[in-house]
C-alpha cells in the first residue's frame, strides 16, 4: 500500500512577504512534527514545493527533505501584475477595491494580511478563465503541472509513506482529481484547508482514495488554527 500525507504549509508571512513562515507558522510546523513523532508516524520520503514557505515547513520534518518545484503554488503576485492594470481600466468598482486592498496592506497589523478581498477573487477569477493573455503561468498550465506531479508519485516505486509538503491549490487541485470535480469545487477545498492540516490518499494497487481531509490533530488551541 502506497500512502501520502499532503501538507499544506504552516502560516505564511503579510503580503508584501509572503513566502516565508510567520512566527506562528513555524509553530504550527513545530507542532505537526511533535505529533508525527508522538503517533509513531514515520515517512519513507518526505518532499516539499520548492517555495520558501513549503521547505521551511518540511524542513522541521526533515532536514533532508527533497525539492520538487512542481508543487509549488501558482505566483499571485505574479497574477495580479498581470491582470489587476486591465481589471482596474474596465471595472471602476474593482479599481476601488483594489486601491482600497493597497492601503490596507500597507498596515502590518491590518487584518487584511490574513483574509481574502473581493479584489483578490475577481484577479483569480479572470485568470482562470482566461480572461486576459499572461505572460506568467496561465491556469491550464498550472493545473497541469499539478496534475502531472500528482501522477508522478505513483512512478516512485515502492516506497511506503510519503510526506508532501504543498500549499491550498495544488493539494485541492489533486483532491479534486479523485472525485472528477470541477474548477470552482477545487476553490471550496483549497479555502477551507488550514495551515499545517493534512490529506492522506492511499493506493492499494486500484489508484488513489481520499482517507481523510485537512486533519488538524496537532493544533489542539484554536488561536493555532489559521487559513491564511
Amino acid at each position: 500500500m502506497h500512502e501520502i500525507y499532503l501538507i499544506r504549509h504552516g502560516q505564511a508571512g503579510l503580503r508584501s512577504d509572503y513566502d516565508r513562515l510567520s512566527d506562528l507558522g513555524q509553530e504550527q510546523a513545530g507542532l505537526l512534527a511533535e505529533w508525527f513523532a508522538a503517533q509513531d508516524i514515520r515517512f519513507d520520503l518526505i518532499l516539499s514545493g520548492g517555495l520558501r514557505r513549503q521547505q521551511e515547513t518540511a524542513a522541521f520534518l526533515s532536514p533532508a527533505a527533497q525539492v520538487d518545484p512542481q508543487w509549488n503554488e501558482f505566483d499571485l503576485d505574479a497574477v495580479y501584475a498581470a491582470i489587476a492594470p486591465r481589471l482596474a481600466a474596465l471595472d471602476d468598482e474593482f479599481k476601488a477595491e483594489y486601491e482600497t486592498l493597497q492601503l490596507e496592506a500597507a498596515d502590518p497589523s491590518h487584518a487584511v494580511h490574513r483574509a481574502w478581498r473581493p479584489s483578490d477573487l475577481k484577479v483569480v477569477r479572470a485568470w482562470i478563465s482566461s480572461r486576459f493573455p499572461v505572460e506568467c503561468e496561465s491556469w491550464p498550465q498550472f493545473h497541469s503541472r499539478i496534475l502531472d506531479a500528482f501522477e508522478g508519485l505513483s512512478e516512485r516505486g515502492p516506497t511506503g509513506r510519503i510526506a508532501l509538503v504543498s500549499s491550498a491549490t495544488p493539494i485541492a487541485i489533486a483532491t479534486a482529481k479523485l472525485f472528477e470535480a470541477p474548477v470552482r469545487q477545487v476553490f471550496e477545498l483549497a479555502g477551507s484547508l488550514q495551515n499545517t492540516s493534512f490529506s492522506v490518499f492511499r493506493n492499494r494497487g486500484t489508484g488513489w482514495a481520499l482517507a481523510g481531509f485537512n486533519h488538524t490533530p496537532h493544533l489542539a488551541e484554536e488561536k493555532n488554527r489559521t487559513l491564511r
